[in-house]
């Protein structure tokens, strides 16, 4: 990297790659108006449809740094420009602003020497925070893309929200977008340009208030939830393509000496195959059937997130520039299929990665936590391969 930030170029690929190592470490010193964002966000929650206020800051700190076109919409997503030098393109830089955790959660954040802690501070408030740094930071290294960067805080992204808030974006911008990049918190060496098929859902079982001595059902909801989670663990799932059926939550019962008549189980089923992931939700509404015509209950399935497998290919000349970036940085890349907004690029046939910014443990538990001493390789990795399409090395010919 030339020590002279007037001269920087990505015109050729391979100074891209020589530059790598020297664009981390000017971006060290600048990982504290990254934590400064982060702080700012974080501490303020966004629950999935409930992202108002952690998005009113966002249009704050979006004008404040000076992008255009800076609006919000009817689903709560904030965007802006960050115009370039010819502005023939567009490339989409997003972040989700929701996050797991409810309004009662404490978000308090804890900044410590190689570690920062709190809700959400890894999925997905340091993303965000990056996005929101991310023209500070490109004037502060003087790089002036040629293309436009959209920045983007997505909103309903999780859960329910099925990624209805960036999806909405690229149905109605008024822009074409021709490249998009999301940007989540963690891992550092996550390299997705593929999203895998899934469905997330929810069963709720219901007994009677009062118990019918004289019928066959259960004595209790979480009884007859049992009975479908034993049904669910017998679906046969393949090796290949892989797949899998996740029981992720179950909330039941008020007291433990009281009769649980309500139970729901929350269940997410992947694979890499759109086949399978039907014949998983056939599978999943059949044992919710079976129970329900063996025992009486009141049993529904609420499949209410879908998303269809598909991407880039590995060979793209986005995954390949990407994995050159990695190699630059010593960074191994793994390559894990995505679950997050990823999957509204790739229906709309936009080329697409989800990059992580650093290393992170205890993932949507309230004592998140992160690296902050490796934020920099991240933002590096991020803007090298900004730089790369932004060059025009990343086109399929």
């Amino acid at each position: 990297m030339n020590d002279v930030l007037g001269t920087r170029s990505w015109e050729n690929f391979q100074d891209i790659l020589n530059g790598a190592v020297g664009l981390a470490e000017e971006l060290k010193p600048l990982q504290q108006f990254v934590l400064a964002n982060l702080i700012l966000l974080g501490e303020t929650p966004a629950p999935t449809f409930g992202e108002e206020r952690r998005m009113q800051l966002l249009i704050n700190r979006f004008s404040e740094v000076g992008l255009q076109n800076v609006e919000n919409d009817d689903k709560s997503n904030i965007f802006g420009v960050l115009h370039g030098s010819e502005g023939k393109r567009n490339i989409a830089v997003s972040a989700h602003m929701d996050t797991v955790y409810p309004d009662s959660t404490d978000h308090t954040i804890s900044v410590q020497p190689g570690l920062v802690t709190g809700a959400g501070v890894a999925d997905n408030s340091l993303g965000l925070a990056v996005v929101a740094s991310l023209p500070d930071l490109l004037n502060r290294l003087n790089i002036r893309l040629k293309n436009n960067l959209i920045l983007i805080g997505t909103a309903r992204s999780l859960g329910r929200g099925n990624s209805e808030g960036l999806r909405s974006f690229l149905s109605n911008y008024k822009l074409p977008v021709h490249a998009g990049v999301c940007v989540e918190g963690v891992q550092l060496d996550r390299l997705s340009h593929a999203s895998i098929g899934i469905i997330r859902g929810e069963v709720l079982v219901r007994t009677p208030e009062e118990l019918d001595w004289n019928g066959f059902g259960n004595t209790s909801a979480i009884l007859t939830l049992n009975e479908i989670i034993n049904k669910i663990t017998d679906i046969p799932l393949p090796r290949r393509p892989r797949s899998s059926i996740i029981l992720g939550q179950v909330r039941a019962g008020a007291a433990m000496n009281k009769r649980a008549t309500k139970a729901r189980l929350g269940f997410e089923a992947r694979s890499e195959s759109a086949g399978i992931v039907r014949e998983i939700e056939l599978r999943l509404k059949e044992a919710v059937s079976e129970v329900a015509s063996k025992t009486g209950d009141d049993i529904t399935i609420d499949i209410f997130s879908t998303r269809q497998p598909g991407g880039i290919s590995f060979g793209h000349p986005l995954v390949r520039a990407s994995r050159d970036i990695f190699d630059a940085l010593q960074i191994k890349p793994r390559y894990e299929p995505s679950t997050s907004d990823l999957a509204a690029f790739i229906d709309r046939g936009i080329p697409a990665l989800t990059l992580g910014m650093t290393t992170g443990s205890n993932l949507q538990m309230d004592d998140e936590t992160i690296d902050p001493g490796k934020i920099h390789l991240g933002l590096a990795k991020l803007l090298s391969v900004l730089m790369a399409i932004d060059g025009g090395h990343c086109e399929e010919h």
